[in-house]
Parts: C-alpha cells; sequence; structure tokens
C-alpha cells in the first residue's frame, strides 16, 4: 500500500499507540481524583500541555484540549461571538476555510451577525489590503487557515497578525493549524495569535484529540459545561489516553521537523515534475517553495478525480479528491472555485499529501500508475 493522503488523517505511531494502550489499561485513573492514580494521570495530561505549549512558544496554562480541529474551530468561533456579544457582531475570514470554520460563520451570519469572506487569488493567498479594509472598531474575531488542506497555500501569518492588531488592537486572531501544527514553524507572539486549532490524528497521533490554544485574557466562553475541568472551560474527564498519547506524536513531530520539511520537500517536488512531464496537467496553487512541502493539488484534464482516485486504489495506492470533510459532496471544490479554476480544471483535481514515513520509490511508484492510467482513462472518457 501506498498512502499520500496524509492530509485526511496520517498512522499513528507505533509508540503513540503504546502510550495509549498503557493508558488505557494500567494508568487508567481518573485525573480529577485525588488518588495516586489519579495524580499520575494529571502529571501525564500537564506533561503533554507542556510539550505542546513549547511547540508553539505559549504558556502551559494556555492550552486547552479538545476533541480535534473541528470542536477547536467551533469553540473558538461561536465561544468568542458568546464571550465578546457586546463588542460586536462583526467576523472576517476566508472563502478558503474548512468547513469546521466556514459553517460556524454561516450560522453565526444566520443569527444576525455580520461575516466579511475575504477572497484570494489565483495561487490561493489573500490580499491584506483587503483583509485592512474589513477591519472596523467592531470586529470581533479574524480566523485564517494557516495551510490550506486542499493546496498547501501558507499565507502570511506575521503579516496578518501584525495588520490585524494594528487595525484594532482588541480583535482576536484565530488560525487554524490543523495542517500546518508539527510541519510548520508556528510562534504564537510573533504571529499575534489569540487562538489556535490543532488535531492530533494529522501528525500520527490518535484520532479525537486535539488542542485549542486560547491566550491568557480572552473571554471566550466555554461550549461544555459541567464539572468544571480545564479551569472551568471544558467540563467533563479529559480523554486521557490520547492527551498522554498526542504528547507523544508532538514530541516526535518537533523533534523531526526540519529533517521531515526538507525530506518530503523532495517527495512533492519529484511528483510535481513528473505530474507536470505529463500532457493536460498543471499543479494547483502556489507552486513556489513558499507553499507546504506536505500537500501537492494537480489537475489531470480531460479526467474526472473520482474515476482516477478509484484506478489509482486499484493499484493500492491512496490518494484524495480534496478535503476528506467534504470529498463525499457531488460539488466542486470551493476552495478552487474560490481561486478561480473552472469547474472542467476543478473536476479533475487531486490532492496527494505526505508525511515522512513516505519514500521516493513509493513516488516513483505512483508516477508509473499515472502514467499509465491517465492516458487510458481519457481514451474512454471521451
Amino acid at each position: 500500500m501506498i498512502y499520500l493522503d496524509n492530509a485526511a488523517t496520517t498512522k499513528a505511531l507505533p509508540a503513540v499507540a503504546e502510550k495509549m494502550t498503557y493508558m488505557l489499561t494500567e494508568q487508567f485513573g481518573n485525573p480529577a481524583s485525588v488518588s495516586v492514580m489519579g495524580l499520575a494521570v494529571e502529571k501525564e495530561i500537564r506533561y503533554t500541555a507542556q510539550v505542546l505549549a513549547r511547540g508553539i512558544q505559549c504558556k502551559e496554562e494556555e492550552v486547552y484540549f479538545t476533541s480535534g480541529g473541528t470542536e477547536g474551530d467551533n469553540w473558538a468561533i461561536f465561544g468568542t461571538a458568546a464571550g465578546y456579544h457586546r463588542h460586536g457582531k462583526h467576523f472576517i475570514t476566508t472563502h478558503i476555510e474548512h468547513p469546521a470554520v466556514k459553517n460556524p460563520m454561516k450560522a453565526l451570519e444566520e443569527e444576525g451577525c455580520e461575516v466579511t469572506w475575504l477572497s484570494v487569488d489565483s495561487k490561493g493567498h489573500i490580499s491584506l489590503e483587503e483583509l485592512a479594509a474589513a477591519i472596523r472598531p467592531d470586529t470581533v474575531l479574524v480566523s485564517i487557515i494557516l495551510v490550506n488542506n486542499e493546496t498547501g497555500v501558507v499565507q502570511d501569518g506575521v503579516a496578518i497578525g501584525k495588520l490585524i492588531k494594528e487595525k484594532n488592537p482588541q480583535t482576536l486572531f484565530h488560525v487554524d493549524a490543523v495542517q500546518a501544527f508539527g510541519k510548520y514553524p508556528i510562534h504564537v507572539e510573533k504571529m499575534k495569535i489569540d487562538l489556535l486549532t490543532m488535531s492530533g490524528h494529522k501528525i500520527h497521533g490518535p484520532k479525537g484529540v486535539g488542542m485549542l490554544y486560547m491566550r491568557k485574557g480572552t473571554k471566550v466562553k466555554p461550549m461544555i459545561l459541567g464539572g468544571g475541568q480545564q479551569k472551568g472551560q471544558r467540563a467533563g474527564t479529559e480523554n486521557a489516553p490520547g492527551v498522554a498519547a498526542l504528547g507523544v506524536a508532538v514530541e516526535e513531530a518537533f523533534s523531526h521537523m526540519q529533517e521531515s520539511i526538507a525530506h518530503v520537500s523532495g517527495l512533492k517536488k519529484a511528483l510535481a515534475e513528473g505530474i507536470l512531464s505529463m500532457p493536460n496537467t498543471q499543479i494547483n496553487g502556489d507552486d513556489s517553495d513558499s507553499a507546504s512541502p506536505y500537500v501537492l493539488n494537480a489537475t489531470f484534464k480531460g479526467l474526472r478525480s473520482e474515476v482516477l482516485l478509484h484506478a489509482l486504489e486499484s493499484k493500492g495506492i491512496f490518494v484524495s479528491a480534496g478535503s476528506a470533510c467534504d470529498s463525499k459532496k457531488k460539488v466542486g471544490s470551493s476552495v478552487l472555485t474560490a481561486m478561480g479554476m473552472p469547474f472542467s480544471e476543478i473536476e479533475g483535481a487531486i490532492r496527494f499529501s505526505f508525511c515522512r514515513y513516505n519514500t521516493m520509490e513509493e513516488i516513483e511508484t505512483t508516477l508509473t500508475a499515472l502514467q499509465e492510467l491517465v492516458p487510458f482513462l481519457r481514451k474512454y472518457n471521451r
């Protein structure tokens, strides 16, 4: 099997699985308990919080555990709307956000809030001038994805954060960092980030656990009420096995970040060059070195992405037709549409996404399969 759909999810590390098993069968106490077992579990949770904090240069007490990126994004948006409703009802986001941001923003519009939707250029970058013009005295939150999950386009987080705070110091800056965390350097102070979300299963950690970084002093309302866990911000017994295993994955990700970037950059370059050597193909999004090396979006003109996807799957090669959270919908990618691509190019788009465990041999095998399948499928697609 050749797995090139790592933006959807990743295979858990053996050490992650071992940690989860240990926490489920040996260190299974309730972290809220004052018993020796409970204190031991609480120590594991605190350690993961410290690891996460070091990764983005924040304080341990600013780390809150969630069930993943979707909960984190929802909490950041709805919690801010509830906590700052007296300050304003204006929000800013983009047309290329993940559904976990886009749909909460649409829900706010239905509740009477005003949302400004920023456009992007043909490469997928927002305009700083458009953002500056959109920020108002009553702008509560700006939510912008750092690394796009479909194209790998990276927004300039430092410039965006600086601009937001210059235009309105009271406006909060939320970053969906699900595809960036552990793969791209993030410094919340340099980027002026107030809220940041990540998900464990994108970095070889477990599914069902993630983090919301919340800058100390923000008045974001909790979404889950109950026993007062996590400083009263998110009630419910912590997912200790998931949290402890997340700590293992995060440590591994940050300790190998630079070598991983170098490795997957080579894979992406080789695959991109091989695809472009084929007729009627193109790379979608930013094809420069500033884009994420972990994601490559390519169009095979004259083909439907689902057909090519399943043909590759028959050879044991797994890729994606776009966001895993949107791929079952029979509509063109909203991200590629926002970039101004015609539907004839969007319908043949495939996302390849890499991890540090992919090999050059896998890329060569994939290119061989594409060179065989694409002409064959085009012949029967006329």
